[in-house]
């Protein structure tokens, strides 16, 4: 079991809820769990490009990507763009 933290900007998208807690092998399997999921993807299956996902600190691009594997607590960080 892994607990996913949501910014709040996903969290009212998911009902208000902001943490949930999933069981899921990888990464990739534990988020796709989520209400929000279709808003974390685009529609190749890849993580949307300002968002930013971190499994115990540890940002998953520096542990295997979306298939490392699932412990502890993700948390999810939506990045901020503008110009």
């Amino acid at each position: 079991m892994v607990v996913i933290l949501l910014p709040s900007l996903l969290a009212s998208e998911a009902g208000g809820e902001g943490r949930f807690e999933v069981d899921g092998p990888t990464v990739e399997a534990a988020l796709q769990q989520l209400p929000v999921a279709d808003l974390i993807f685009d529609e190749r299956g890849a993580l949307r490009s300002l968002v930013n996902v971190y499994v115990d600190g540890a940002d998953i691009r520096d542990r295997g990507g979306l298939q490392a594997p699932a412990s502890g607590e993700i948390r999810i960080v939506a990045a901020v763009a503008g110009g």
